[in-house]
């Protein structure tokens, strides 16, 4: 979410360092609980973001608990200074994966084009809404991701298992990643991921495909191994999973040995002699 911030094209045009606006950052009071929300006014400077942000941002992480984050932009909104988006970006790197959901309220357009075109690189869904359905937008935040894949996370040897039965959506990958996001924090990556299925079910649309690389994108050098447990084409798809997932050693089993893909996955991978 901050790397759209700090990628606005006012950062880009260099805004000076300014003096005090009379109102930064504020954090929002009657948010729903799963919600964080923020109002932007005046100039935004460091101290707003070590202010409130990177309080928010560090309780968040300290209790393992991901974001979702409404931030509202009003017309009284002045932009940021350089040292901010400076900040901004810092916090961003730091805290990506902390991010579940983020909604961009305003009218400002040049925000809302920056949040459009670098949204798509965030690891989450962020959605922009106009000033008018600021509750639509806190309705979407708050509301529960649908996912119509089975997945699991088996922590004693820190392998998923994702069973798609049906074509995938971006709400399955959002949920897999919210199984996912956590653990790779703590323990810095998976041992595997195996993926079991009769038939590989493909994708409802063309969102849920670009969900299915973004998710390979972010998580490609986070995983040893890839245990495929399926029949049909994807039992043919080895070679291009393990160029999308690069340090991925990769192999393909019967459907019916779902167990043992488990354990190999699960293996530490061995290494040359």
């Amino acid at each position: 979410m901050s790397r759209i911030l700090s990628m606005s094209p006012g950062l880009a045009a260099g805004w000076p360092e300014t003096g005090r606006e009379t109102t930064v950052l504020e954090v929002l009071d009657n948010m729903p609980n799963s919600v964080t929300g923020v109002r932007a006014t005046g100039k935004v400077t460091t101290d707003d973001y070590e202010r409130v942000f990177n309080p928010l941002m560090e309780a968040a992480h300290s209790e393992g608990r991901r974001v979702r984050l409404l931030y509202e932009v009003p017309p009284e909104f002045k932009g940021f200074t350089a040292g901010a988006g400076l900040e901004d970006m810092r916090m961003g790197m730091k805290y990506l994966r902390q991010f579940e959901r983020c909604a961009v309220v305003t009218d400002v357009g040049w925000l809302r084009d920056a949040t459009r075109l670098f949204g798509a690189m965030m690891p989450c869904p962020v959605k922009v809404f106009p000033n008018a359905e600021r509750a639509q937008a806190i309705d979407w935040l708050a509301a529960p991701v649908l996912s119509t894949v089975q997945h699991r996370l088996l922590p004693d040897i820190g392998v998923l298992v994702i069973e798609p039965s049906q074509p995938l959506g971006v709400e399955d990958f959002d949920a897999i990643a919210a199984t996912v996001d956590p653990w790779i924090e703590r323990e810095g990556r998976l041992q595997g991921i195996v993926v079991h299925a009769a038939k590989f079910p493909g994708w409802q649309n063309l969102d849920g495909l670009l969900r299915h690389l973004r998710f390979i994108r972010d998580h490609h050098r986070r995983v040893s191994r890839i245990g495929v447990a399926v029949d049909g084409v994807l039992a043919d798809a080895g070679p291009a999973l393990a160029n999308a997932f690069v340090e991925a050693e990769l192999k393909h089993f019967p459907y019916d040995r779902l167990d043992e893909a488990i354990r190999w996955a699960g293996a530490a991978p061995q290494r040359p002699a």
